[in-house]
């Protein structure tokens, strides 16, 4: 990851402190913004999945690198969290045209943050970096959602900080099932499901058989 906010005037960290700041007081729905006194230009958030997508409830932690020549020139943005997603290479580097031609000075930190959660929603797999991903969008959607889900449980969910991340959630990222759907209409989930049941029923029914002999022989 191209991981370092280099040559920043201080104009420039005024404005970012500035932005950040606001973020913090009134923060956008669905983005936590993260502030790092000790470098303000150390910007980074946590966008959680929208609903209905395949990113759904996930916490997914994003960097925005600023270059010499910001705000003239559009920042980078990266996920730090693993995500399988068309616009988004291996290395978490984010290909979206608001961050490319689509650029203007007058934009900010947060409407980035903004187009980041956006692109959750709508990937465009015709400026894919990941071509894999953009392949399955186009041709196999069900394919796709699948993968982009099990990644989202393994990475998004499982990682997440114990402050962002519900009891529920870190449950279902320590579930061996979580990669298989979680209206349970797998059937090979419910079939582990019914036998590990069947099995936890049996010895606890043995458990107790054991105390009731051990009890009449005192």
């Amino acid at each position: 990851m191209d991981g370092t906010n280099e040559n920043v005037s201080p104009q420039v960290i005024r404005q970012v402190a500035k932005e950040m700041g606001k973020l913090m007081g009134s923060p956008a729905e669905d983005i936590k913004v993260h502030m790092n006194e000790a470098d303000l230009t150390d910007i980074q958030a946590t966008i959680t999945g929208p609903a209905g997508t395949p990113y759904e409830g996930g916490k997914f932690r994003v960097k925005i690198v600023l270059g010499e020549s910001y705000p003239a020139a559009p920042p980078k943005g990266f996920f730090v969290t693993k995500i399988f997603h068309p616009n988004v290479a291996k290395n978490g580097a984010i290909c979206v045209n608001t961050l490319k031609k689509d650029w203007k000075k007058e934009y900010g930190i947060a409407h980035v943050l903004q187009v980041i959660k956006c692109l959750l929603i709508f990937p465009n797999p015709a400026s894919a970096l990941n071509e894999e991903a953009g392949k399955l969008l186009l041709e196999q959607y069900e394919d796709f959602a699948r993968h982009a889900k099990m990644m989202t449980g393994i990475h998004a969910r499982a990682k997440a900080s114990a402050a962002d991340a519900s009891a529920d959630g870190d449950a279902a990222a320590a579930d061996p099932t979580a990669k298989r759907p979680a209206d349970g209409s797998d059937p090979v989930a419910k079939k582990i499901k019914a036998k590990g049941g069947a099995k936890g029923g049996s010895k606890a029914g043995g458990k107790k058989k054991d105390k009731k002999r051990a009890l009449l022989r005192l």
